[in-house]
């Protein structure tokens, strides 16, 4: 049984739809998929699982949210070399460069980027939350 970790920080809630979605896309008879908060996560989840879903909106200056989620990816950047994995979050303004910035960081780290990071301006639309179960379906590849 693969184990899928889906771990996200949602402000306004369409982070959390998107990680409801590709929690979704991940399912499969032989996963076993954990949607959590950033909040609820540790270390130990993430060096246990088989592959990782990292979602944070864009905040600020195009940074990670600076209060739970920053502090939570860099305590997990001894752990992620090898490990596959993908990232994602909404945003309101800007072009993105801080999925950019953080999937650089990730492959710094070693980390094994399925797909470039998924971004959707706003609220996910149909199509949007589609893109976001085929990201979750990369994972149990």
């Amino acid at each position: 049984m693969k184990k899928i970790a889906v771990i996200y920080w949602s402000g306004t809630g369409n982070t959390e739809a998107m990680a409801q979605a590709v929690a979704e896309g991940a399912k499969s008879d032989h996963t076993e998929v954990t949607l959590l908060t950033v909040g609820e996560a540790s270390v130990d989840i993430v060096k246990n699982a088989d592959a990782v879903a990292l979602g944070c909106p864009s905040m600020g200056a195009e940074v990670l949210e600076e209060s739970e989620m920053e502090p939570f990816v860099t305590s997990i950047e001894g752990v992620v070399s090898g490990k596959p994995l993908v990232l994602f979050g909404s945003y309101g303004w800007g072009n993105g460069e801080w999925m950019e910035d953080w999937a650089s960081r990730m492959t710094r780290c070693g980390a094994n980027l399925l797909s470039d990071g998924l971004i959707v301006m706003n609220a996910p639309d149909a199509g949007s939350l589609e893109d976001c179960k085929a990201l979750g379906r990369k994972l149990s590849g």
